[in-house]
């Protein structure tokens, strides 16, 4: 009896420092400065997502410009593109987990914290939420892993740019071909280039088109990325 009297007492006091905490002034407000704080981290970290996605789209105009310019170019400039394409997504790639990571704390404080402060709902407020965003202030970890953050800026932005460096490489090849191109073998033959074989070319060019539209793919199928779209469980919104 001792004991039950000993938890109902407990649970009541958790309920008005529930109460108290949810609409206690200094909480709200340094609730509200973390909040902005947390906002203005991941607005940084996303201007930097926006600077290499830049980067690799200037790049790969800037090369695709020169190689349409003269017959002289060889179409072997392509091969630079495609590597400076993918140091850019790998150095994006790195730069979208710390962004996830920052992100996943201002989306508890949203969920957490405003919600219940919109809906008025104190047992909203109840779970391990307070516990899980302190020990990510105290030990920070990444909540995706390296290959799902390649697959997500794959899908949002790269898968573009990489297309596009496909067919203007087709295209080169075809313009400035030193013999005619009629059929599959004579374009096999125009993708030597000097002293590098037409098979090398051609295993770079089909390894980074399936390399690309496998990990998209998988990554698609194994995450819904940051914002999903209206299902059958929500109401449409509306202005």
């Amino acid at each position: 009896m001792a004991t039950e009297n000993t938890s109902l007492a407990e649970n009541e006091e958790r309920t008005v420092s529930f109460q108290r905490s949810l609409y206690d002034p200094g909480y709200v407000n340094a609730m509200s400065h973390f909040y902005r704080g947390e906002m203005g981290r991941i607005m940084v970290w996303r201007q930097r997502l926006d600077i290499t996605t830049n980067w690799a789209i200037t790049s790969s105009t800037a090369i695709i410009t020169i190689a349409f310019t003269t017959r002289e170019v060889p179409h072997i400039i392509f091969f630079f593109n495609l590597a400076i394409v993918w140091t850019m997504l790998w150095i994006e790639a790195r730069r979208y987990r710390f962004y996830d990571a920052f992100r996943a704390r201002v989306r508890m404080l949203e969920a957490h914290f405003l919600v219940p402060m919109v809906m008025e709902n104190r047992e909203m407020l109840q779970g391990e939420w307070k516990k899980l965003v302190c020990e990510d202030l105290i030990l920070p970890c990444f909540k995706i892993s390296k290959l799902e953050a390649v697959g997500r800026r794959l899908k949002r932005n790269y898968i573009f740019i990489f297309i596009l460096i496909m067919i203007a490489w087709v295209t080169k090849i075809f313009l400035h071909a030193s013999a005619p191109i009629d059929d599959v073998p004579s374009f096999y033959h125009a993708l030597r280039i000097g002293h590098i074989p037409s098979w090398l070319v051609a295993f770079i060019f089909v390894g980074t088109l399936v390399s690309v539209t496998a990990i998209t793919i998988y990554v698609s199928q194994k995450s819904s990325g940051e914002i999903s779209e209206f299902g059958t469980h929500r109401s449409l919104w509306r202005i």
